[in-house]
């Protein structure tokens, strides 16, 4: 017994030895030397001589006495191996990381800031044309309907298609990504929806702002999969300004080059 303990002790001794050179900290260290008088115990007990067999109650107190030591010793060695706290470990996290998180903050801050002030300038810029959208610029047109009913007959349509308009509904194709759908002189569109350099010629300027306000207004012949899924979103009439919908519409009303196949409009509603 006591030559198998000393091993333990060398083993122990060298693995924390070891431990220490490699600048081990000193919780695995303790932990190393732990484990190697573990070891020596339990070769200790493989090679004690065998209990001798015992009857009543003598031998129900050998099995209770045995599972109290048992117990004892797993949680008193327990005890003395490194304890996990998870506030040290959040402070060590902390301590290490906080000058990036502090530094990451900054700068995702300043360029949230940056990013607002570039699109409060657009809009202030979109404002001020906006302006021109009246008076002699552009004639009345309805406001979009009520969800569910059907535009009038007698809405209205732009006239005279001033500078300032097409201006503004090309900017809002911009904005609004429109081409990331649609093509249009060459340009953009991924497939899921039709080409637009003729679509002047086969929809009123209402009726392409209807389309723009209700998406299921209005369905490109060929299209019926898209339609049904809703792939163009229902969401430029929260996104827009009533005359930045005009304006759109007039700019898209004003291309009719027939060379181009643009899908029949089959109107839904």
């Amino acid at each position: 017994m006591f030559k198998k303990l000393t091993i333990g002790l060398v083993v122990g001794g060298a693995l924390v030895g070891i431990a220490h050179s490699q600048e081990v900290p000193f919780d695995f260290q303790k932990l190393f030397f732990i484990f190697a008088l573990i070891g020596a115990v339990v070769f200790m007990m493989l090679d004690a001589s065998p209990i001798g067999t015992m009857n009543g109650g003598k031998s129900v107190f050998a099995v209770i006495t045995f599972w109290i030591l048992l117990i004892t010793a797993c949680i008193a060695g327990a005890s003395l191996l490194p304890q996990f706290n998870p506030e040290d470990e959040r402070a060590k996290i902390d301590k290490l990381l906080g000058k990036e998180r502090a530094a990451s903050q900054k700068g995702k801050a300043e360029e949230l800031i940056a990013r607002a002030k570039a699109l409060d300038e657009q809009v202030k810029a979109l404002e001020e044309r906006l302006k021109g959208l009246g008076g002699g610029q552009a004639a009345s047109v309805s406001l979009p309907p009520p969800s569910g009913e059907k535009p009038s007959s007698t809405a209205g349509t732009t006239a005279g298609g001033g500078g300032d308009v097409m201006k503004v509904g090309e900017e809002q194709w911009q904005l609004q990504e429109c081409y990331n759908c649609h093509k249009l002189r060459g340009e953009g569109g991924k497939k899921r929806g039709p080409e637009l350099d003729n679509i002047g010629s086969l929809l009123t300027v209402e009726e392409i702002r209807s389309k723009i306000y209700d998406p299921k207004s209005i369905m490109a012949e060929g299209y019926e999969k898209e339609y049904q899924k809703g792939v163009m979103p229902d969401k430029f009439k929260d996104l827009m300004e009533p005359q930045e919908m005009v304006a759109l519409a007039t700019w898209l009303g004003s291309f009719k080059n027939t060379s181009v196949n643009t899908p029949k409009p089959i109107k839904k509603k």
